[in-house]
C-alpha cells in the first residue's frame, strides 16, 4: 500500500513498529524476510519510484546488458502488507525514536532498520561534477552515465584510457577495474589495444586484498598491458583539457595524465543527514552508521539495526554482503522485539563477481578475516569460468529479484 503524503509538519499519525528507512537491496530484503515471519506494523520510508539492479550496470557499460533491464517500479518490489511512505528520511533521533521526513513531519517508530545506501560525492573530486557533462567522460555508478560508458569504449581506436578507483569505502569494491578488464578485452578482439594505453587507477598498495584472487588478477592486468597505479587517486580533473590529476598516496606527487576515456568512480560516504546524526560512527571519516560487526545492532542504540551500504562494517560493500546481512538483522530484530538477547551473527562474508574479460569470471568470497569463504564447493572459483560468466548475467539477475528480494534466499 502506497502511503499518501504527509501534510507538512504534522507528525504521521501513531508509532510504527518497524521502520525501514531505504527501498534498495538492504531495505527491501529485511522488510520481506520480517513479512514472511509474520511481523506487522512496518513501514516503509523510500522517496523513489524506481528499484535498480545495480551489480549490472557493470555489464550495461560494457556493452552486455541494456539499462532497462536492471529498472522495475518501486511499487512492484515493496512487500505485501508493507506501509510505503514515498518521502526522504532527513533527520533521526533515536532517543525520542523518531524520523524527520523532508516533509518536516515526523514518524515515530519503535525499531528502526537503517538502509538508505550511500551517496555519491561527485563534487569530492574537483572538477569531476563538471566533468560528467562531458563526452569522454563516463561512470558505471549511475544509470544515466553508464550507456554512455559503452558508447565510448567501443569507439575508441586510439589514445588514453584512464579508470580511477576512489580512496574512501565504495559500493562493489571490484567494479572500477572490472570495466578496464572488459574494455581491454573488447578493444584486444577489435586489435586496437596496442594502440591505446590503458591505465588503472589504485588507491591501496595491492590490487585487490585478498591474496588469493590478487593473484589472479595481476595477471589479468598483464595479460592486457595495464599500466597499475597503486596506492594512487583521482585529486583533480580538467574536462575541457581532458586531463585528469592522479595523485601518489605514499608520496603525495602529482601527475598529469591526458585522456581521450575517463571511467570515473566518484568518492562515497553516507548521506549526509546520516552523517550529522547520532547514529554516525565517530570511527568513520564518511559518517557510516555504527554497528555491532556480528549482531549488526547500533552499539548505543539498541532499537536500532542496520546493514547494507550504510553499515560501516569491515567488509566490502556488496549485494552478497547484503544478501548474508538480512537474515541476521531481521532474525534479531525479532529476538529484540520478543526481548531476547540477538542470536544470529553475521561473519563479515561478501562476494565480489569479478569479470575479467567479456565472457569470463571469477567469483571472489570472503569474510572479515578476509579468508576465502566459497560457496561453490565443486567449482574453482579461483580461475576465470565462463559459467561464472553467465551466472551472473542470467542467473544472479533472476535470483535478486526473485529470492532476495521476496526474503526466500
Amino acid at each position: 500500500m502506497v502511503a499518501s503524503p504527509s501534510p507538512r509538519n504534522e507528525p504521521i499519525a501513531g508509532r510504527h513498529r518497524v521502520a525501514v528507512v531505504g527501498g534498495g537491496s538492504a531495505g527491501i530484503s529485511v522488510a520481506a524476510r520480517l513479512r514472511r515471519a509474520g511481523v506487522t506494523g512496518i513501514t516503509l520510508v523510500e522517496p523513489s519510484d524506481s528499484h535498480w539492479y545495480q551489480p549490472l550496470w557493470t555489464l550495461v557499460g560494457g556493452g552486455q546488458a541494456p539499462l532497462r533491464s536492471t529498472r522495475r517500479p518501486e511499487a512492484s518490489v515493496v512487500p505485501d502488507g508493507v506501509r510505503w511512505i514515498r518521502r526522504a528520511a532527513r533527520a533521526v533521533d533515536p532517543e525520542a525514536r523518531t524520523l524527520t521526513l523532508d516533509t518536516g513531519s515526523e514518524l515515530a517508530y519503535e525499531y528502526l532498520v537503517m538502509a538508505p545506501g550511500l551517496q555519491l560525492d561527485w563534487d569530492g573530486v574537483p572538477g569531476l561534477a563538471g566533468a560528467m557533462a562531458h563526452d569522454r567522460v563516463c561512470s558505471n555508478y549511475a544509470p544515466e552515465y553508464a550507456p554512455r560508458t559503452w558508447e565510448l569504449i567501443k569507439g575508441m581506436r586510439s589514445g588514453t584510457a584512464v579508470f580511477t578507483h576512489p580512496a574512501t569505502p565504495l559500493k562493489c569494491g571490484g567494479a572500477p577495474q572490472k570495466i578496464a578488464y572488459l574494455a581491454a578485452d573488447h578493444w584486444r578482439r577489435r586489435k586496437v589495444l596496442d594502440h591505446i594505453r590503458v591505465v588503472l587507477v589504485i588507491p591501496d598498495p595491492v590490487l585487490f586484498k585478498v591474496p588469493e584472487w590478487e593473484r589472479v588478477l595481476e595477471r589479468v592486468a598483464r595479460r592486457y598491458g595495464i599500466e597499475v597505479r597503486l596506492s594512487s587517486e583521482m585529486t583533480a580533473v580538467d574536462a575541457d583539457r581532458g586531463e585528469v590529476v592522479l595523485t601518489d598516496r605514499a608520496n603525495g606527487t602529482a601527475e598529469t595524465v591526458p585522456y581521450d576515456l575517463l571511467h570515473a568512480v566518484p568518492p562515497q560516504s553516507a548521506p549526509d543527514w546520516v552523517k550529522r546524526s547520532p547514529l554516525a560512527d565517530p570511527a568513520s571519516p564518511q559518517g557510516f552508521v555504527a554497528a555491532d560487526r556480528h549482531t549488526l545492532r547500533h552499539p548505543r542504540y539498541p532499537t536500532v539495526f542496520t546493514l547494507g551500504d550504510v553499515a560501516n562494517l569491515p567488509t566490502s560493500k556488496t549485494g552478497a554482503a547484503i544478501r548474508k546481512q538480512a537474515p541476521v538483522v531481521a532474525a534479531n530484530l525479532i529476538d529484540a522485539m520478543a526481548g531476547r538477547r540477538p542470536a544470529r551473527r553475521y561473519d563479515g562474508y561478501t562476494s565480489c563477481p569479478l569479470v575479467t574479460a567479456r565472457d569470463r569470471m571469477v567469483l571472489a568470497e570472503f569474510d572479515y578475516d578476509l579468508k576465502p569463504a566459497p560457496t561453490f564447493p565443486l567449482i574453482d572459483t579461483f580461475r576465470e569460468r565462463r559459467d561464472m560468466w553467465l551466472f551472473k548475467r542470467y542467473a544472479l539477475p533472476q535470483l535478486y529479484w526473485r529470492g532476495m528480494l521476496t526474503g526466500r534466499i
